[in-house]
């Protein structure tokens, strides 16, 4: 029913749609369901390229049996009283791991972000993970040096405490693209230098001329939005001093 869980043959209807080339709000229309929960149910099974409907299913009792086999008697989603469902936050947070998954990250490091990101503080502790994410030190530390390499993540220690925390605030994208911003700094140079070797008339030193110009460009629109969101930050906390 509108509102339960997906059945076999809500599956087999976002098949149908995602064949005709309909957009998630209108396969959601047809069931009866927000588009919310038609994306987070293809992103989730292979994207729509890849989703199957009988897939899809067989992948859902899957899930359900590991869950009831190993439930772990703790969960990422913070504790209630706050106000929110926390069913919702718990689907919500499955979605936003699969989501930031495929944009690259490994499992574990996806599980690790979303975990920070879902705590109202934005920082937690290497036992907190594990007791959260119910894996080993190793898979923590693992997973926080992938977020580090890449900008997302900064330890901290407050004076006085032995342990270190892990803490994300909401410059967490800006120190992303400030790593993105370093790789394409390096895409370029090698670029340049793959265009001058290969000779520029040549079709593979035009191929590399034209990567540097494109990376050069994106750079260059990739600093005016960090630019852009400087300026909105110290306004905001400009206001909040007042």
């Amino acid at each position: 029913m509108p509102g339960g869980r997906l059945t076999g043959e809500d599956r087999r209807l976002i098949a149908e749609g995602l064949a005709e080339g309909l957009g998630y709000t209108e396969i959601g229309r047809r069931l009866g369901r927000p588009a919310s929960t038609v994306m987070r149910e293809v992103t989730r099974n292979g994207g729509p390229e890849e989703y199957r409907a009988s897939r899809a299913q067989e992948a859902t009792r899957q899930r359900a049996r590991r869950r009831r086999q190993d439930r772990p008697p703790t969960s990422t989603v913070p504790a209630g009283g706050d106000g929110r469902d926390p069913q919702q936050v718990q689907e919500f947070t499955e979605f936003f791991t699969v989501l930031v998954e495929q944009q690259g990250l490994p499992r574990m490091a996806a599980r690790a972000l979303t975990c920070l990101c879902v705590t109202d503080s934005g920082t937690l502790t290497a036992a907190d993970l594990v007791q959260r994410l119910q894996v080993s030190p190793a898979s923590v530390s693992q997973a926080v040096n992938v977020l580090e390499q890449q900008g997302i993540v900064r330890r901290e220690r407050a004076p006085g405490e032995r342990r270190e925390r892990y803490v994300i605030d909401d410059d967490i994208w800006l120190r992303s693209a400030l790593a993105a911003m370093r790789m394409n700094g390096a895409l370029i140079t090698a670029s340049q230098r793959g265009a001058e070797i290969l000779g520029a008339t040549t079709p593979a030193g035009a191929r590399f001329g034209a990567s540097a110009e494109f990376l050069l460009l994106m750079s260059e629109a990739l600093q005016q939005v960090m630019d852009r969101w400087r300026q909105r930050t110290d306004a905001r906390n400009a206001e909040r001093e007042r």
